[in-house]
């Protein structure tokens, strides 16, 4: 038999006490939510003074640390700023078809590409393509983490958008090309340059050039020194790219594939 609460008669009796308590209620949601959206916004970080000075470390380098500290371990972290201009240009335009074609042309978000990342994992049941542009990359870089949540994702959307507001183009990426993560421990295209290669990023080669951008994706699990089928592929991937860009002649293309189809 069911049975109904003193609290339920009282609402049927008094129609103007239950609108009292959903209006309440809403109210209360509503005070809330305005908590929630002034704290969210006074806590994003202030990014202007990147237009002139460089971070002197970064939120996934003190992650790395941490992770290492954690195992018992010390991390040895190997980052060298460089200048804009000395970093070669057909390494930035690898760097951009490799990971944001569009970069000098959205606000910060590249829709289109966010659309069709969501709609192949939804397709897929996981993720298979990210839809993350560069000044994503560094918003999530400097100041986040790589954790997978909405809330670090949104967090990540506001910074991105105030980079692309207070900082130029160039210097957004000239802020992801020298703090970006290369390896273990490796962060910026200067630092992993002198590692791997043993020579300045300004000095460079095409070969050299795609091995290091090929790893961008998977960093700590590829080696831009390896033969992987991983690399290879990518290598290739980069290649085409370039090519169909007309950033390097088909001369340049099939010399350097050579190097990656032995």
């Amino acid at each position: 038999m069911v049975t109904t609460t003193k609290i339920e008669i009282d609402l049927k009796k008094h129609p103007r006490r239950k609108l009292k308590i959903i209006m309440t209620i809403i109210l209360a949601g509503l005070i809330a939510l305005s908590f929630f959206t002034g704290y969210f916004f006074l806590t994003l970080p202030d990014v202007e003074y990147l237009k002139t000075q460089n971070p002197p470390t970064t939120a996934l380098i003190e992650q790395r640390k941490t992770e290492a500290r954690e195992k018992g371990k010390k991390l040895k972290i190997r980052q060298k700023w460089v200048n804009f201009d000395t970093i070669p240009e057909l390494l930035k335009k690898t760097v951009i078809v490799s990971e944001d074609a569009a970069f000098y042309q959205h606000d910060g978000i590249d829709y289109y590409e966010l659309k069709e990342a969501i709609k192949r994992n939804l397709k897929k049941g996981k993720k298979v393509r990210g839809g993350s542009t560069i000044t994503q990359q560094l918003a999530k870089n400097l100041f986040l983490s790589t954790e997978k949540s909405y809330y670090r994702k949104l967090r990540e959307f506001f910074i991105a958008k105030n980079l692309e507001k207070h900082l130029p183009k160039n210097r957004i990426f000239h802020l992801y090309l020298n703090v970006i993560e290369l390896g273990k421990g490796i962060f910026g295209v200067e630092a992993a340059s002198e590692y791997y290669f043993k020579k300045s990023v300004s000095d460079l080669n095409l070969v050299e050039i795609v091995r290091l951008a090929a790893v961008l994706p998977k960093p700590l699990r590829v080696t831009p020194l390896s033969n992987s089928r991983y690399l290879k592929w990518r290598a290739k991937l980069l290649l085409d790219r370039l090519k169909k860009y007309h950033y390097i002649t088909d001369e340049e293309y099939n010399h350097t594939l050579i190097e990656f189809t032995r």
